[in-house]
């Protein structure tokens, strides 16, 4: 979170609840079958149930509904997400040391607590058909990497997918080089701390092992190992050592309804102009075509993978985007 905080947006400068469902609708012809809500904070959003039902009823049930959540007050909405139709939960967060907690997240330290009461909570709301639970941790030199051990030894008891993610390069993160952590130079530390502790505590031990590509989706954003014994997995994202644009088919519409075709690209075409100017489905559809037709083959289309150069470039700050 930034020091500053972040600007906020008047309310009938966001998306409708009738304006997000018409959208949906309109992905959801197009063949889209993964929705996922993210942030801010989708759980503020009082709206959250009818949006992830919606979005269930719109892929007919075919497709995997999604949130994206700092898990704070998580736990005591679970019910009624699963019952809607949530498939899955990814839980944000960067370290397991309450005093850690409080300087990332500018919270009471007691939130780690709630975090990880929602991580159980979510495991296990719906036992016949179990949410996909994944822990989100942007990895930061200095500041989480000695965690990377204890991280990954939740994998050994608890179905849960842990996923490091290297620091990138947005407005009000003060990103630096000093500060970024890529994947290799992770990978080994987390293989040398597995091998030097034999605590149960820690890292078990582990010998980490990449999944195989014939077992990979082409479209994930995750390089994904195994220990033997462990009920999760980690996985790595590697956006900015190892870009995987290749593979990228997402999209993302900000709260205030503009199309992201990446993450560092420019801002494309708005929803929420469109639909408020009295644009017909096919017309939306046709600016949704322009607007993919113009992603770039790497990073937004600036030139260059090194962080450092694109920390120079402006862009929305990531809670203003969503994960």
């Amino acid at each position: 979170m930034p020091v500053e905080g972040v600007p906020l947006t008047a309310a009938d400068g966001l998306l409708s609840l009738e304006e997000q469902q018409r959208a949906i609708d309109i992905f959801a012809g197009l063949g889209v079958r993964k929705v996922r809500f993210t942030g801010g904070e989708p759980t503020l959003n009082k709206q959250l149930p009818t949006l992830v039902a919606h979005a269930s009823h719109a892929m007919r049930g075919a497709g995997s509904v999604g949130m994206t959540t700092n898990g704070l007050v998580l736990q005591n909405q679970l019910p009624q997400l699963a019952a809607a139709g949530l498939s899955s939960v990814n839980v944000s967060l960067d370290t397991l040391q309450p005093d850690r907690f409080a300087a990332i997240t500018r919270r009471d330290r007691k939130g780690l607590h709630k975090v990880l009461a929602s991580v159980y909570a979510a495991l296990a709301v719906r036992p016949d058909r179990p949410l996909a639970v994944k822990i989100n941790v942007v990895l930061m030199r200095g500041v989480n990497d000695d965690e990377l051990a204890a991280f990954a030894a939740l994998t050994r008891e608890l179905p849960v997918d842990v996923r490091f993610i290297e620091l990138m390069p947005f407005d009000g993160n003060r990103w630096s080089r000093a500060a970024f952590l890529g994947y290799r130079e992770a990978l080994a530390l987390l293989e040398a701390s597995s091998s030097s502790s034999s605590s149960s505590a820690s890292s078990s031990s582990a010998r980490w092992v990449r999944e195989p590509a014939a077992q990979a989706d082409p479209h994930d954003t995750t390089k994904w190992y195994r220990a033997d014994g462990h009920a999760g997995r980690v996985g790595f994202i590697t956006s900015m050592s190892d870009h995987f644009c290749s593979g990228c088919n997402r999209l993302r519409i900000t709260a205030d309804g503009r199309l992201k075709v990446c993450l560092f690209g420019e801002e494309g075409m708005s929803l929420r102009d469109a639909f408020r100017a009295g644009a017909s489905d096919a017309d939306v559809v046709d600016l949704l075509g322009q607007a993919v037709k113009k992603k770039k083959a790497v990073l937004g289309g600036h030139g260059t993978s090194d962080p450092a150069e694109l920390a120079t470039k402006h862009n929305r700050p990531m809670i203003l985007i969503g994960g």
